[in-house]
């Protein structure tokens, strides 16, 4: 039986987290950016250290050995140990947030919440414009944090995703202001009956956005536009709707632009469930300054309470109270 090792690197142990939480070797590789060969090579190197088989390897899948399952939560408070080492002397990398877009503010007010609870960190924002587009950089670690709704990401991307439900946004419509509801105060959702929407359709970054637009829509006469062309920036977004006049749907903190104006929707209140999301077994020493600060900004501003007549699609409401 070979010597156990007097120490580890932490290289090693990284490597084998990451292949433990992926369960599969092409994945893990993209992850840590290295060869699937050097992965593999690593791997090996640590159960030769430790004289012990960490996973049961078959053409189809890779799955943890009892070894394997008894070294992990060792392996990742290791990891962690290392990271808020490295913080206390300011060489902890980013922990990258993705806000989907600059306009929106509740992953904005999260992110700057979790820099002043730790402020000795760095949290770096990002723009991916929708969760679905995300979750596949969230496991490919590319990135760290998004927000988006959970329940409208596959079944296959929320296996290796976690999440925390923070706020159930207001739903609204963007209407060019020559539009005849333009000048109420509130749009009730029937008032939109015979009426085309913009909700994404066609964009491959926000699939679960449009996806809650039908199940909105679903039953009340409103059609979901056809795709268009993607939209970049304010700009092109405004001259889209400038051209064709379609309705958009957003949410009541979407960004004014010039010649639109911002609609609450209700009877009922629909509502977008928002969760923060994040690979399972994300170790980083600012991560729980973000978690922190959206738990605290949820219970002060009651952004997980639901008006009475708020509405949210069918299993959405199972993600939102766990």
């Amino acid at each position: 039986m070979p010597a156990r090792p007097s120490h580890l690197d932490p290289r090693l142990l990284r490597a084998f987290v990451t292949v433990a939480e992926e369960l599969h070797f092409t994945r893990a590789a993209s992850r840590l950016y290295v060869a699937q060969q050097a992965l593999s090579r690593d791997v090996r190197r640590l159960e030769r250290e430790l004289g012990a088989d960490l996973f049961v390897r078959t053409t189809r899948q890779v799955t943890l050995t009892a070894d394997g399952e008894r070294l992990l939560p060792h392996a990742r408070r290791a990891l962690q140990a290392q990271d808020d080492l490295l913080a206390a002397f300011g060489q902890a990398r980013p922990l990258l947030v993705d806000l989907n877009s600059p306009g929106l503010s509740t992953g904005r007010r999260v992110l700057r919440a979790a820099r002043a609870l730790a402020p000795e960190l760095e949290l770096m924002a990002r723009f991916e414009s929708g969760l679905t587009w995300a979750a596949s950089e969230l496991l490919g670690g590319r990135l760290d944090a998004s927000f988006g709704r959970f329940a409208g990401l596959p079944p296959a991307l929320r296996a290796g995703l976690d999440q925390q439900p923070v706020r159930y946004e207001r739903m609204a419509v963007v209407l060019p202001e020559a539009h005849p509801l333009a000048g109420l105060a509130e749009v009730p959702l029937g008032a939109l009956a015979g009426e085309t929407v913009y909700a994404g359709a066609g964009n491959d970054r926000t699939p679960e956005w449009t996806d809650l637009g039908r199940r909105l829509f679903e039953g009340r006469g409103i059609e979901v536009a056809p795709p268009a062309p993607l939209a970049v920036g304010d700009e092109e977004f405004e001259r889209l709707i400038g051209r064709t006049g379609t309705p958009v749907l957003a949410v009541v903190d979407f960004p004014a632009m010039s010649s639109t104006v911002v609609r609450p929707l209700v009877d009922p209140v629909p509502l977008s469930p928002v969760s923060l999301v994040w690979r399972k077994g994300l170790v980083h020493p600012a991560f729980p300054a973000l978690r922190r600060a959206a738990a605290r900004l949820a219970a002060a501003e009651g952004w997980l309470d639901r008006p009475a007549d708020g509405w949210i699609p069918d299993g959405d409401e199972k993600v939102m109270t766990s």
